[in-house]
């Protein structure tokens, strides 16, 4: 099924799921995929109707990375559509359980030109360390890493700060051939919860492959050198890439419905590489 076919109707997804029990968001032979359950129950919902939909998703998280607010949309043909009887999202619940570690929250006919990865304006993700100084929960272990020792928070942000704004990231990014590391940082600080979590916050229109856990990672270990680190442009061992089951993908920012085509056609344009997803 071509995406945008005029013949078919797209579908938007909003959902959230635990990463741990997954290899990642892409689908992988022998592996347990956070697509390929997704796909999997939506085999099931439509098995009587054509080729099952694919999926197109916001941000293809890394493994054991969670997410809240993660988007992702399928084009179905007629037919399809009219199988559904009720909530899509209702009926891949159903087929998911409850334990699977996969909620669908929303299902909906998307607005023309939308695309959940295209369209996206920005993806904002958080990152979670109980230090010395924070309250370890161990309820939320699998969901916030553990560091020895005391960290500086006002350091850490201040270290944030210098990192904001248009620039080439290679030196925070795993090496893909043909993509770019060429990214906007539009929010990046650091603050304790009430229990004495540090807690990250990041925004950008998108990152690259481990950027995220990188850009923490030098934080943590390498706070007075970030911006010289940035600007080296190149893989470095002045800090450690943090652990994945600390960083959950909160949310992805989409401009007003009549904007949506023409920052699709924008994103294609300057990122438009199949090496070169969004992705942490």
């Amino acid at each position: 099924m071509e995406s945008g076919d005029p013949r078919t109707e797209r579908i938007r997804l909003d959902l959230a799921y635990d990463g741990t029990g997954f290899s990642g968001w892409a689908k992988q032979p022998g592996l347990r995929t956070v697509q390929g359950e997704l796909e999997d129950a939506l085999a099931t919902v439509f098995r009587r109707t054509g080729e099952p939909p694919r999926l197109v998703v916001a941000g293809r998280t890394d493994v054991g990375v969670h997410a809240l607010g993660q988007v992702a949309h399928l084009d179905v043909t007629p037919r399809q559509a009219a199988s559904v009887r009720g909530p899509l999202a209702r009926r891949l619940n159903g087929i998911l359980g409850a334990g699977s570690g996969i909620h669908v929250h929303g299902s909906g006919t998307a607005p023309d030109g939308f695309d959940a990865r295209f369209a996206a304006l920005w993806r904002r993700y958080e990152y979670r360390i109980a230090d010395d100084e924070a309250a370890h929960d161990p309820r939320r272990s699998s969901h916030t890493v553990w560091h020895p020792g005391a960290l500086d928070a006002a350091a850490m942000h201040e270290a944030a700060q210098s990192l904001l704004g248009l620039h080439d990231f290679a030196s925070f990014c795993k090496p893909r051939e043909g993509a770019t590391t060429i990214r906007t940082l539009q929010a990046f600080d650091w603050s304790r919860d009430d229990e004495g979590v540090l807690i990250a916050r990041l925004r950008a229109d998108a990152f690259c492959h481990s950027m995220v856990r990188a850009l923490v990672g030098a934080c943590v270990g390498a706070p007075e050198r970030v911006a010289e680190l940035r600007d080296a442009r190149e893989r470095t061992s002045a800090f450690r890439v943090m652990p994945a089951k600390g960083l959950t993908l909160m949310e992805v920012g989409y401009p007003p419905d009549a904007e949506l085509a023409a920052r699709a056609e924008q994103t294609r344009g300057k990122r438009g590489l199949p090496q070169d997803p969004p992705i942490d």
